[in-house]
């Protein structure tokens, strides 16, 4: 038996000595190595956060005082001491322990948070309810060094800082890396922070002596006090918290127990905001992700506990894009890439090893990171902006104001589009087909395979007026699908002998449109699979293809509401079209975590499923034209 298998609420943690918290700490990390390496899930940033997870729940009393985890992969150790333990062989799997803070999974969690640079305005909301309610209840907001980086958590430091009376804690856990290493001038601040001796303890002892010498003493150490801010401009140079109105204390150890709760106990007792600096050290504990400078580890699938080897993937999405848009570089120096802390995971490693002067990694602040590419549009460059599909739902304004409304061409490259899988609700990129809709000037791509997203990404860079995205999911790329011939600028993949439906597919769903079109024909049901590769602008000769059909349906994984089928239907309308439409897509809804194949099955959107709908509606649509002139229209079956 593990000090681990005593804890099973903080109030267990509490109830621990120092020297078993240093034990605990020990089989935490153990415990999480040997659980990750089953599910997959974040390990580096939690194995850095042991101690400072342990400590905060020892001095705070949660859920009562609240903790809101920012971004929450970093929340691991803190599901492990508020009763989750048991839990973790779930981790991140359908009906499982959220790789993420929870609200559904217990009362400690307070926000269910995966986007940076949110919570502390979550705290400034909740610590200014609480003070209105009359409720003395402490917030405490644990930022990453990453998620400082981003523009939100500047917007609410100017407002907690201007409330010197609300108590707020910000815990901010400095492990120089977000997803890559922390970039920018906070980052090269917090850096000289980490090396500089604490003026506190200094201080301390001088007030300490002075306060024992008569008459002059006390005198002396008020004048000395009224220098603290040259003081600490000399040993700590650029601090710029207290400038700011928000006490500062730190930097402290934060492998260290003792000197975080006793820089957290100066915290919880402090009248006002308080921002405790602690420095960490990511992967802590476990050799392989120490060494792990490409940070593999950050949050890797399943690997070999041991050796920290991950099990080898196919060929991906990301893996095409990377290649191409590194080719592309060598071919146009005007070709420049810009992403939000997330090089590697985007495919830009390659480009920023070989070009370091051409990739600009703006840190967790999307919106800059649009407007800032178009300015580089403006001066003459061709930027690539490439965000994770659901990190693009931040920076709508600036795609919409600040590159649409200045016609500037401005491409931006979208993994992670469409459903995810284990990391949940906030990560599924299945907004912007919906969202991009109704940008003027916007086109969009979704290349059906590796050959498209080579094709599509060269024909978005030649485009000299307005935004352009490419959109591809997190999976493996399956083989080429060759089109048997084209119409207008759509491809035309399959096509029955009769017109009896025309199914539209969006990017990555070819396969499962043409499995759709076998399935189908089985069943005595011609379907012609069409894939228009840009989704947007609208493709006229879709109208064409749609009259000369019986049945027009799409599929995407996309939001239906406001997607490719919603708009086809649209021009359908707007053009006297009566072709029946049917649209198969996401539903507008919060999905949860699981495998991409599961969630779409889950939403209909199987081969299986569709055949059996798409049959369904041509058979409905035959026994009504055979039906008396008095039945209903909506009859069951109806396609609409």
């Amino acid at each position: 038996m593990t000090l681990l298998d005593r804890v099973h609420s903080p109030a267990d943690l509490r109830a621990l000595s120092p020297q078993e918290c240093v034990q605990l700490a020990s089989d935490v990390r153990q415990f999480l190595v040997d659980k990750v390496s089953k599910t997959g899930g974040h390990l580096g940033p939690n194995l850095g956060a042991v101690e400072l997870t342990l400590a905060l729940h020892r001095v705070f009393d949660s859920p009562r005082d609240r903790l809101v985890f920012d971004t929450g992969h970093q929340a691991y150790v803190h599901k492990v001491v508020t009763g989750r333990a048991g839990e973790f062989d779930s981790l991140r799997q359908p009906g499982g322990l959220s790789g993420y803070p929870s609200r559904a999974e217990s009362d400690h969690d307070v926000i269910e948070n995966s986007h940076a640079s949110t919570a502390l305005s979550y705290a400034d909301g909740l610590a200014k309810a609480y003070e209105l309610r009359g409720e003395r209840r402490r917030v405490v907001a644990v930022v990453g060094d990453g998620a400082l980086t981003g523009g939100m958590c500047w917007e609410a430091l100017n407002n907690i800082a201007g409330a010197k009376h609300r108590q707020v804690v910000i815990v901010v856990n400095d492990n120089g890396r977000s997803y890559d290493p922390t970039i920018g001038g906070l980052a090269d601040h917090l850096a000289k922070l980490r090396v500089t001796e604490g003026y506190e303890q200094a201080l301390d002892v001088v007030k300490t002596v002075l306060a024992r010498t008569p008459l002059v003493g006390p005198p002396l150490y008020e004048a000395l006090h009224g220098m603290k801010k040259g003081f600490k401009d000399f040993v700590a140079p650029q601090v710029m918290f207290e400038d700011l109105g928000i006490k500062y204390l730190g930097p402290i150890d934060g492998h260290d127990l003792g000197a975080l709760e006793s820089a957290l106990s100066k915290a919880r007792a402090f009248p006002g905001p308080v921002i405790v600096h602690a420095v960490t050290q990511k992967g802590r504990g476990y050799q392989p992700a120490l060494d792990d400078l490409a940070d593999n580890l950050h949050g890797p699938g399943a690997f070999d506990p041991v050796t920290g080897q991950q099990k080898p993937g196919g060929r991906t999405w990301d893996h095409v894009f990377a290649e191409e848009i590194l080719k592309i570089a060598r071919e146009d120096p005007k070709v420049v890439g810009i992403t939000a802390a997330m090089q590697a995971s985007v495919g830009l490693n390659g480009f920023a090893e070989e070009f370091p002067e051409r990739v600009f990694d703006v840190g967790i602040a999307e919106q800059h990171a649009v407007t800032s590419a178009a300015g580089l549009a403006m001066g003459g460059m061709k930027p690539v902006v490439c965000l994770y599909a659901t990190f693009l739902n931040r920076a709508f304004d600036q795609v919409l104001m600040d590159v649409a409304l200045h016609r500037q061409p401005v491409m931006f490259v979208l993994p992670r589009a469409g459903v995810t899988g284990a990391d949940g609700p906030s990560h599924h990129g299945m907004w912007d087909l919906s969202f991009l809709q109704p940008v003027p000037g916007v086109a969009v791509a979704a290349p059906r395979d590796a050959t498209r997203v080579v094709s599509l990404l060269r024909a978005c860079l030649a485009r000299t007026e307005g935004p352009s995205f490419l959109r591809f999911p997190k999976a493996n790329v399956g083989p080429d699908m060759d089109a048997i011939e084209t119409v207008g600028g759509v491809d035309v993949l399959a096509r029955g002998e009769r017109p009896d439906v025309l199914l539209v597919s969006v990017g990555a769903m070819a396969e499962t449109a043409l499995n759709v079109a076998k399935r189908a024909a089985a069943q005595g049901i011609d379907v012609t699979v069409v894939d228009p590769g840009f989704v947007l602008p609208f493709d006229p000769a879709l109208l064409d293809l749609a009259r000369d059909h019986h049945l027009v349906a799409t599929l995407e994984d996309g939001v239906r509401v406001g997607g490719v089928g919603s708009r086809l239907a649209l021009e359908l309308a707007d053009a006297g079209i009566r072709t029946p439409i049917r649209t198969f897509g996401l539903q507008a809804a919060f999905l949860e975590q699981g495998t991409r194949e599961g969630i779409l099955s889950e939403q209909g959107l199987s081969d299986q499923a569709i055949a059996r709908a798409l049959v369904e509606a041509v058979s409905g649509e035959s026994a009504a034209e055979d039906a008396p002139e008095d039945a209903p229209e909506n009859a069951p079956g109806s396609p609409l």
